[in-house]
């Protein structure tokens, strides 16, 4: 990148670089998105022994596509009582604060041109309090939903807000501090510097080995924050109609539908990113482009989880999901703290 930096200067390189990274990374997040959505349809369709969408292209590969088209040509419908301003502001609050986290997540180790100085580092950007932007931006989120059912002038809608309210705000408690015994194994909050720290035993040193209980806290709460199975209340299409969301249509309601899975993606990468080594494992350091598979598999394993719980449990109670979240998770995440935070200081990490 030397040549870059000659002609415009280091700093306007670094922005040129940003700037082609965040539409590469948007762009392949949208792509695998997309066909999340294809595989869960196919995935819950053999679980519940019926096809799933098998015509458009072979074997339904283009179906994404036709959806996008259904979206863009839908008629779009407006409640005549809603607040507009509100209403409109919402799906785009709830799309931007899933997409802004990918920026921080380190795909893999730094790639190296043979022959040339030419460094790329498989991250968009990298700073020393990642982890803290990430849950920021993450908890912004609750604001599109929270939004999106009252302005839609909707009881319904109303139902699903305020129970997701409640339940992100339940629930991000325990996620967070699921995530404090990581830190204090790592001593830092930069994602890709706890990767780098997960690379030795030969790229297994994962911190899942460590930290198992808070893994498993960390999993049902970002289960419930992206408001999937079993925790899918404010949707809750048997209850609420199909909550929040129930007065948006055509692209609006398309924006919510991406922001659901866009979450579901950035969570799985955070999973892998804390726990599973990112893009560590055997061979990384030999054939540093192995890592861009290895993060990939790892997110994918995770997506997979979150479709057969779809296909597999059934729906809690909301009473009986706030007092899970309450009662005994964020017990257990303050337990895990406290027992992390004791080693730590008497063995040190």
């Amino acid at each position: 990148m030397d040549w870059l930096n000659n002609l415009v200067g280091p700093t306007v390189a670094r922005g040129i670089f940003q700037f082609i990274g965040i539409n590469v990374a948007f762009v392949v997040v949208l792509m695998i998105v997309a066909y999340t959505v294809l595989a869960e349809r196919r995935v819950l369709g053999f679980i519940q022994g019926r096809l799933g969408p098998n015509r458009v292209g072979p074997g339904g590969i283009l179906q994404p596509f036709a959806d996008l088209l259904k979206f863009i040509f839908k008629e779009e419908i407006v409640p005549d009582k809603s607040t507009r301003f509100i209403y409109f502001l919402a799906p785009f609050l709830a799309i931007t604060c899933a997409l802004m986290p990918i920026i921080v997540y380190p795909f893999g180790p730094e790639i190296h041109i043979p022959g040339t100085r030419i460094v790329f580092p498989l991250v968009v950007a990298r700073f020393d309090v990642a982890l803290l932007y990430v849950l920021a931006i993450t908890s912004v989120g609750v604001y599109g939903i929270a939004l999106a059912g009252w302005s839609s002038n909707n009881k319904y809608s109303l139902m699903g807000g305020l129970r997701s309210a409640a339940q992100l705000i339940s629930y991000e408690l325990s996620l967070g501090l699921s995530l404090v015994g990581v830190v204090l194994l790592s001593g830092t909050l930069d994602l890709y510097e706890i990767v780098g720290q997960q690379g030795g035993w030969h790229g297994l040193r994962w911190n899942i080995i460590f930290q198992p209980l808070g893994f498993i806290i960390y999993l049902i709460s970002a289960i419930a924050e992206t408001n999937r199975v079993p925790f899918d209340l404010p949707e809750a299409e048997t209850e609420l109609v199909a909550g929040f969301h129930t007065e948006y249509s055509a692209l609006k309601f398309a924006l919510f539908f991406m922001a659901e899975y866009v979450n579901m993606f950035t969570v799985s990468m955070l999973a892998t990113t804390m726990f599973f080594g990112g893009w560590q494992g055997p061979g990384v350091s030999t054939f540093p482009l192995l890592g861009i598979f290895y993060f990939l598999g790892k997110v994918i394993c995770f997506l997979f989880l979150y479709i057969w719980l779809r296909g597999t449990l059934p729906r809690f109670r909301f009473d009986q999901l706030m007092n899970f979240g309450w009662k005994f998770l964020l017990p257990m995440a303050i337990l895990n703290l406290i027992i992390t935070a004791t080693v730590v200081f008497f063995f040190g990490t």
